[in-house]
């Protein structure tokens, strides 16, 4: 039976695949359904936290969209490659890693891979190499921000195991930031120069292929102030977060957790957005940012749900299965995790769905911690939202996806940053732990 029941999982799982998007949220209900009234398994538990976080962290976000604060931002991140275009293939990485890492979501990578690709072009540097290593950072630091629902979640795991949330973060961070470097040096070598690519040639001949050069933003008087409240509310999360842990312990016995506060703090942000900057809120559910955010809380409502109903009910024979290969090969978690998000789409689906099995067969945390990064092979399969949008973006042809499907620029770097990070977690974890 735990044959037939793991073939549904999987079938509903490469349904929702098919039919991307939202669509693997509304397989992964469906699964539930199947899993539950039609074979009797009792139905998961629901990540509600990560859901709630999802959402009110999307709405800070696209409260200070509506007000600017994201066309400031890419304001800023434009001024910093074009001093600097010679570097891009590192400084790409750095700004989509830091604007996620702010920001909790991978998506604000939309609006600055226009000004990679065009910064590239005017240097007569291949896009596909910046580019590439610029989504791989904006995917991959999801597993280092402070508010992002994925190591959010993770740490509410680990806390009680002794790896404080301070901890992870102090982990996770550094190790990476510094993978995402070494993914940018690969990438560098990746494909021949701009000037000798046929495809690039043949596209520039037709005039395909436009130097738009710097653009001119309407930064309105309202991003400064909205992103300031969204930095300082990223800011006093963490605080709150030192404050009530234990290796800090001055608020012993906290009015609310972490969770909560960061759900307090995040509407508080948005509600103060619309205040300062008399901004229309009835725009900030139309916002870009907005619907992204809803849309990653379908998909983890299905998903993680539809794993969690198969893993509750076969925990123990999961344990006997897969518990003395992970304890003799501790890599193996990171191959797991990196198939699953594969599939899954989004670090927190794959995060709630497979890190509590993983901790609940006897995993060592810090093997888990190591192996988190390894959440973010969304990049594999050539569908995900960022991946596409910077192929659509380099009018070049330099960034694109070939006949064998896998051979497009995003998976060489993306499979050695990931493997730099798990690498460089099981080297930082025994130090900083």
């Amino acid at each position: 039976m735990i044959g037939i029941e793991l073939f549904i999982v999987l079938a509903f799982i490469f349904l929702g695949a098919r039919i991307g998007g939202i669509g693997i949220g509304f397989a992964g209900g469906a699964g539930v359904l199947v899993l539950s009234l039609g074979l009797g398994l009792p139905a998961g538990n629901i990540p509600v936290d990560v859901i709630l976080i999802i959402m009110s962290v999307i709405t800070a976000i696209a409260a200070m969209q509506v007000a600017g604060g994201m066309d400031w931002l890419v304001d800023l991140a434009e001024c910093f490659l074009r001093k600097h275009p010679k570097r891009i293939n590192f400084y790409a990485p750095m700004v989509t890693y830091v604007m996620t890492l702010l920001a909790g979501t991978g998506h604000t990578a939309f609006s600055t891979l226009p000004v990679i690709a065009e910064v590239a072009k005017e240097q007569g540097i291949r896009p596909s190499r910046p580019l590439s290593i610029a989504v791989i950072s904006s995917q991959i630091a999801i597993t280092a921000s402070p508010i992002s629902a994925a190591l959010v979640f993770f740490s509410g795991l680990l806390e009680p195991l002794g790896i404080s949330y301070l901890t992870l973060l102090s982990i996770c961070i550094p190790s990476t930031f510094a993978a995402c470097m070494i993914g940018a040096f690969v990438a560098s070598f990746q494909g021949c120069e701009l000037k000798d690519d046929s495809v690039y040639l043949e596209r520039l001949s037709k005039g395909l292929v436009r130097v738009k050069g710097s653009q001119v933003r309407n930064i309105p008087a309202t991003a400064k102030p909205a992103t300031y409240i969204f930095l300082a509310a990223i800011a006093a999360v963490v605080l709150y977060a030192t404050l009530i842990s234990d290796a800090v312990g001055l608020i012993p016995d906290p009015a609310m957790g972490r969770n909560q506060a960061i759900m307090v703090f995040m509407l508080t942000a948005a509600m103060a957005i619309v205040l300062y900057t008399k901004i229309d809120a009835g725009q900030i559910a139309n916002a870009a940012t907005f619907k992204s955010g809803m849309s990653a809380c379908v998909c983890v409502l299905g998903v993680a749900w539809l794993g969690d109903t198969f893993v509750a009910s076969h925990i123990d024979g999961i344990k006997g299965m897969a518990g003395e290969l992970l304890a003799q090969y501790p890599w193996m978690l990171a191959v797991t995790l990196f198939f699953a998000s594969m599939l899954l789409y989004s670090q927190g689906a794959t995060t709630t769905a497979l890190m509590p099995a993983a901790l609940a067969i006897g995993v060592s945390p810090l093997t888990t911690v190591a192996s988190f990064a390894a959440v973010s092979a969304l990049f594999v399969l050539p569908t995900y939202p960022t991946l596409l949008a910077a192929v659509e973006m380099d009018d070049t042809g330099s960034t694109r996806i070939g006949k064998l499907v896998f051979n497009h620029p995003f998976f060489l770097p993306g499979v050695t940053t990931i493997a730099a990070s798990v690498a460089l977690g099981f080297l930082l974890g025994p130090i900083l732990a």
